[in-house]
């Protein structure tokens, strides 16, 4: 890509903000390295791999990437054999460790959204946990290596603490021995260097014979090492260079380890980078509140409420530009300071971030082709030192820019024709303008010259833009309108600027009728689009309500067809272990029948009663379980006139029988019901060669409100990922909602703030939900949001 358009479009500032999202220098370096490509396939990979981080970031946090250093100095000496220093070990152990937590990161809480770009780079990560308590058993910090990293070390370590006392025991008990303590400018033990000494008055030199290793600046104090220690001085000095010993072994056979798995460590690192400048990217994304951009090979810009990323969000205004589809040249026309450079950068930025891979500051599925190259001719470049004048400046690059174009190219030109007569400048853009149209080439211009306007309107395939601005504040909006070319508002502005009538009226005296006219049309226009948009906006408000209410609708009928096919598989579960349990008590009830038969009358009725008892226990225990009550049947005509030997059916018993006695005066009778005789009331009978006997069945399903009754007054639901939160308090809401409970809790914890916000996101368009607000000081705070119920 042209280097002068990357400077000109200030894309190495964007670049720079997202090697400063990296947080490790070899994301950083890949970062700063990023340039746009002209490859489709490499750029939606790119743009995919951002689109992954980014969803892995707002669904479980940040990613851990801590840990992640420049460890291939230390590689690469481990790969010659060189031994490694503490520092490096660790920063190794370090980068290790990262791998490994990733790897286990992206393998928990694993959702149904896959990450295939990011999952591959995760399984090729290789897992050196072996490696790691090496090093991490060995060394304790940057300047100091774990006694237990050997036992040897720890025995030479052992005794030098032996030693040490035995040398402080002794020179204790000649400072302390009232012999010597006239000799000693203080009584201490000091060192110098690795050895320890007495501080001995000058005077008494000889009085305590040893070793002399230094003065005071005085001269009147020497630091003496008494005979009496100097061997076991000398015993330690050899003891702390056997410990130098073994730590250089234990760092050489470290650093061994390292050089073994050189390449998989290498391959690590690698990997790491790539995901920290993924990561970064993802950053940017988020930050920034980025889209991924859809991406075409038709040269096709269609850009939705677009941002210049560089400008102050909080007043920066959207705009929306179209190239490429129904004409290829725009030109934008508008006053100064309106915005028309602003556009020019914001559409040449918002291409070369695509195809760097990087999400754009603009609405969901805007449009951006794949450019072979983006010319840019932006802002003065008049250079004394070359005799270049503003035009001359413009000219040169322009000339470049029309050498080199292609069809496949993307132009953008400020101010064409600007800095010269103006006849001739507006005869010069034209021609530029149509030379650039004929060869097909994506081209947006702005221009101040009403020549241009009248252009656009006259030729196919070129399409008039400009930029508001509004003639009683005296300020431009910065909204680009396309389709409708800019008016001057010249006289207008100097009107409400203060200058005279007469002199304005004069003015337009010098002007040719023609052009009064044309700008009276570019007038008409412009209030004629205001109001279609007025209308547009509108109906597409109400296009996009109707929308979301039938989203909504469909969104519950759906649950509400999954709830009934779970209540009814429940109850059938339910009903079928009811049937097996209950099928072996009535066989034991017909076995006990059978038994009955051969014995007295009495006992036989005896039986019948414990049998029809036992029956009854079952049916009521059926009822309970199921939580409905079982259906009574009231016969609306009790049969009548009954006669000996009439088939009824025994509606509490469900089953039939025929009448061996009449109905006495209270309506008791006796029927035959098998092998059983079964004493009822005329009204629990029906006659079966009635078969219009009307019967009224009532059934009180209780399952409705025995849920109700119970759904709790908050929800906790910390612990868990966005996407099983927002389906937890989707079906919440609804029993709370049809439990009556006018304000819940719902309780996510403070953590990294992603669960909360992603709450309070979904809280916002919720059917149920009259109003949220964070927990108050008893209520949980941040970690806490109350919901009211509509």
């Amino acid at each position: 890509m042209n280097d002068k358009t990357l400077r000109v479009l200030e894309y190495n500032k964007i670049v720079k903000i997202v090697a400063d999202e990296t947080v490790s220098n070899l994301g950083r370096e890949i970062a700063l390295a990023l340039k746009p490509s002209n490859n489709v396939y490499e750029v939606k990979e790119w743009l995919q791999e951002t689109t992954e981080a980014a969803d892995i970031i707002l669904k479980r946090g940040a990613f851990p990437l801590e840990g992640l250093h420049d460890i291939r100095t230390a590689l690469k000496k481990a790969e010659i054999g060189s031994m490694l220093t503490i520092e490096e070990l660790l920063l190794t152990s370090y980068a290790l460790a990262s791998a490994r937590k990733i790897k286990n990161f992206m393998r928990e809480e694993r959702s149904e959204k896959e990450y295939p770009i990011i999952d591959d780079l995760v399984n090729l990560l290789n897992e050196y946990r072996h490696i790691e308590n090496s090093i991490n058993k060995a060394i304790l910090n940057e300047d100091e290596i774990s006694d237990n990293a050997s036992p040897e070390l720890s025995t030479i370590r052992r005794k030098i603490r032996d030693k040490h006392g035995q040398i402080k025991d002794k020179l204790n008990n000649m400072v302390t021995s009232a012999t010597y303590q006239k000799y000693l400018q203080e009584q201490i033990v000091t060192m110098r260097g690795d050895r320890y000494v007495l501080p001995v008055k000058q005077e008494y030199r000889s009085n305590i014979p040893g070793i002399v290793h230094d003065q005071s600046s005085s001269g009147a104090t020497l630091f003496i090492e008494p005979m009496a220690v100097v061997e076991m001085n000398n015993d330690l000095r050899q003891l702390k260079l056997k410990e130098k010993e073994e730590i250089e072994r234990i760092l050489i056979q470290l650093s061994a380890l390292i050089a073994e798995n050189h390449d998989g460590i290498k391959t690590n690192v690698e990997i790491l980078s790539t995901l920290d400048f993924i990561f970064a990217k993802a950053k940017f994304s988020l930050a920034y509140r980025c889209s991924e951009p859809v991406i075409n090979t038709e040269g096709r810009i269609n850009i939705k409420k677009a941002r210049h990323p560089l400008l102050d969000p909080k007043v920066v205004v959207p705009i929306d530009i179209r190239v490429g589809e129904d004409f290829n040249t725009l030109v934008i026309t508008g006053p100064n300071t309106g915005g028309k450079t602003v556009t020019l950068k914001t559409t040449g930025l918002l291409n070369l971030m695509a195809q760097s891979g990087l999400h754009i500051p603009a609405g969901d599925y805007s449009e951006v082709p794949i450019f072979d190259q983006i010319y840019a001719d932006i802002g003065d470049e008049q250079s004394i030192e070359q005799s270049l004048s503003t035009f001359s400046s413009h000219m040169k690059n322009i000339v470049s820019i029309l050498n080199n174009v292609s069809k496949n190219s993307l132009v953008l030109l400020d101010e064409l024709g600007a800095g010269t007569d103006p006849t001739e400048g507006a005869a010069l853009a034209m021609a530029i303008l149509d030379l650039l149209h004929d060869k097909d080439v994506r081209t947006v211009a702005t221009t101040h010259y009403s020549e241009l306007k009248i252009y656009a309107l006259t030729t196919a395939g070129v399409c008039n833009a400009s930029v508001e601005f509004d003639v009683e504040t005296l300020q431009p909006t910065y909204r680009l309108s396309i389709g409708v070319p800019g008016k001057s508002n010249a006289f207008e502005i100097s009107k409400k600027l203060g200058l005279d009538d007469s002199i304005i009226e004069k003015a337009k005296e010098f002007i040719t009728k023609d052009k009064i006219k044309f700008e009276d049309v570019i007038s008409s226009l412009e209030e004629s689009r205001k109001k279609a948009d007025e209308e547009k906006y509108i109906a597409q408000r109400l296009r996009n309500e109707i929308q979301k209410t039938k989203e909504e609708a469909d969104r519950r009928l759906e649950k509400i067809i999954a709830q009934k096919d779970r209540i009814i598989e429940e109850a059938n579960r339910t009903a079928r272990a009811l049937v097996e349990k209950h099928k072996e008590e009535i066989n034991d009830i017909i076995k006990q029948l059978r038994d009955a038969m051969d014995k007295e009358s009495e006992e036989k009725a005896k039986a019948i009663e414990i049998a029809r008892k036992s029956l009854k226990s079952i049916e009521d225990e059926t009822e309970k379980s199921l939580g409905i009550r079982a259906m009574s049947k009231i016969n609306i005509k009790p049969p009548e006139k009954l006669k000996l030997g009439d088939t009824v059916k025994i509606l509490t018993l469900n089953q039939k029988g025929n009448v061996i006695t009449l109905p006495d005066e209270n309506g008791n009778l006796v029927v035959q019901a098998g092998i059983m005789k079964i004493n009822v009331n005329i009204k629990d009978l029906q006659l079966m060669k009635d078969e219009k006997t009307e019967v009224i069945t009532e059934r009180y399903s209780k399952i409705g409100r025995a849920k109700a009754a119970h759904v709790p007054h908050q929800i906790d639901l910390r612990g868990k990922t966005l996407d099983e939160t927002l389906m937890d308090i989707d079906k919440y809401l609804d029993d709370v909602y049809l439990a009556g409970i006018p304000t819940v809790t719902i309780i996510h914890g403070k953590g990294t703030g992603v669960l909360r916000s992603g709450i309070k996101e979904f809280l916002k368009n919720h059917a149920h939900v009259k109003s949220f607000r964070t927990g108050g000081y008893n209520e949980g705070g941040l970690g806490a949001t109350i919901v009211e119920i509509k």
